[in-house]
C-alpha cells in the first residue's frame, strides 16, 4: 500500500530543536517531508530549517499536547519530555515514536536499570541511593532524570569524592573496569523489521564527552556479533519503534555490559552520514514512518571528532582554523548553527573518511589540533 506521507497534509513533529533535529530535517528534505519543531529557544539549530517552529517547553503538559494533537507522527530529540502528554496524544490517535512507555522507562536511569535486570540484559549492579546509605568504593553515581552530554554522572573513587555527591534522586552503580567503550545503533519499524549498524568505539574527554569515535571498532568478530546481537535484543525487548543507541562496556575478559541507551539519533551515530549507505537520521525517519529500513553497510572507514567550545571562551562563536582543515581530502564538516560558544558546548562535528583507519586517525588528530572554537 502506498503511504501518503509526502504532502503538506502529513504532519511530522519533533520535540526539541537542537542539532539532532537539524540533521534529521536535512534528511527529511530529501524525501520532501515537512518537519514541525517545538522548542523554547527561537535561535535553536533546527528553528530556521523546520517547516514551522512553535515556541514551547517540551516538559510542559499543555505545550506538548497543543503541539502534538494535530500531528500524524511525533518523535523526540531528547528523552526529558512530558510523558503524560505523550500518553494522551497516543490515546487520541497520534503516533508517538519512540512510544511514551519506552521513554518513561529510559528517561529514569533507575527504571532503565530495572528493565535490564528484569529482562536478563547484562548491565552493572545498582541500587537507588539516599544520602544516609553507605556505598562501597569505587562506584558511579548517576542522577535519575535530566542528565545529558556527560552531565549527571560522577565516578566516586575515594572518600574525598563523597563530599561532592549529587543531591538529586540518583542511583549508585558498580564501576565496571572496562577496556573499551562501544556503541551500537539499531533501528526497528512498526512492522517489526530491524536493522543494526556495525559497532563503533568511543574515546571520551575529561568532561565525559565523546572526543573521538572510530568506525568500525577494532574488536574481534565474535565481540562484534555479541554487541550487535545485544543491541537487537534490547530494542526487541523494548518493542521500541525508532532508532536506539546502545552504549556498551567491553571488559578485558571479553564481557559486554549495557551502560545506557538513548532512544533517538545519537552522537555515536553521526559518522553514518558519510560512512554508511543509510545515515542514522534517514534510518530514524524510515523507522517512525514504517518505511523499509535502509542498508547499514559501511562504505568507508571514519573517525568522528566532536567540535566543542574551548575551555576559556564564551560569546559569539569564531571557527579558527576551518579553512586549514577543509583543504584536507576526506574531511567533512558539520556546523550546528549555534551562534554562541561556551566551554565544552557541542558546536559541530567533523568526520574524517579514508580507506585506511590509521590514516583517518592521523588526519583526525590534525583536525583536533587545528580547529578551535573561540569567541
Amino acid at each position: 500500500m502506498e503511504k501518503n506521507i509526502f504532502g503538506k497534509e502529513y504532519r511530522l513533529g519533533i520535540l526539541g530543536g537542537g542539532q539532532l533535529g537539524r540533521m534529521f530535517i536535512q534528511e527529511a528534505i530529501n524525501y520532501n517531508i515537512d518537519v514541525h519543531i517545538m522548542e523554547n529557544d527561537e535561535n535553536a539549530p533546527s528553528a530556521n530549517l523546520a517547516t514551522t517552529f512553535t515556541k514551547g517547553e517540551i516538559t510542559n503538559y499543555e505545550d506538548v499536547l497543543a503541539f502534538g494533537k494535530n500531528l500524524n507522527v511525533l518523535t523526540v530529540e531528547i528523552e526529558n519530555v512530558n510523558i503524560e502528554a505523550l500518553y494522551e496524544l497516543e490515546r487520541i490517535g497520534v503516533k508517538v515514536y519512540p512510544q511514551a512507555r519506552v521513554l518513561e522507562i529510559i528517561k529514569d536511569k533507575g527504571v532503565q536499570k530495572e528493565f535490564y535486570k528484569n529482562n536478563q540484559i547484562p548491565s552493572s549492579d545498582f541500587f537507588y541511593f539516599s544520602k544516609d546509605e553507605e556505598i562501597s568504593l569505587p562506584c558511579v553515581q548517576k542522577i535519575r532524570t535530566g542528565g545529558y552530554d556527560g552531565q549527571g554522572v560522577k565516578i566516586i573513587r575515594s572518600k574525598s569524592d563523597l563530599k561532592n555527591l549529587f543531591s538529586e534522586p540518583s542511583i549508585i552503580e558498580e564501576l565496571i573496569p572496562f577496556e573499551k567503550e562501544l556503541s551500537v545503533i539499531v533501528a526497528r519499524n512498526e512492522s517489526g523489521q530491524t536493522a543494526v549498524y556495525q559497532t563503533v568505539e568511543c574515546q571520551f574527554n575529561e568532561a565525559n564527552l565523546v572526543e573521538f569515535l572510530f568506525s568500525p571498532a577494532e574488536i574481534a568478530p565474535e565481540i562484534e556479533k555479541q554487541a550487535t546481537d545485544l543491541a537487537l535484543d534490547v530494542i526487541n525487548k523494548l518493542e521500541m519503534i525508532g532508532i536506539l543507541a546502545v552504549e556498551l562496556f567491553l571488559t578485558a575478559d571479553g564481557k559486554l555490559y549495557v551502560n545506557e541507551v538513548a532512544p533517538r539519533p545519537h552522537n555515536s551515530g553521526h559518522q553514518t552520514i558519510e560512512c554508511n549507505i543509510s545515515s542514522q537520521f534517514e534510518q530514524h525517519l524510515r523507522a517512525i514512518l514504517d518505511l523499509p529500513l535502509g542498508s547499514t553497510d559501511i562504505i568507508q572507514n571514519g573517525v568522528m571528532i566532536n567540535l566543542l567550545g574551548e575551555t576559556d571562551y564564551s560569546g559569539n562563536a569564531i571557527y579558527q582554523g576551518l579553512e586549514d582543515i577543509i583543504s584536507i581530502p576526506g574531511v567533512h564538516v558539520h556546523l550546528y548553527g549555534k551562534l554562541t560558544t561556551k566551554p565544552n558546548r557541542k558546536m559541530g562535528h567533523v568526520t574524517v573518511t579514508n580507506s585506511s583507519m590509521s590514516e583517518a586517525k592521523r588526519v583526525a588528530k590534525i583536525v583536533k589540533s587545528k580547529l578551535k572554537i573561540i569567541a
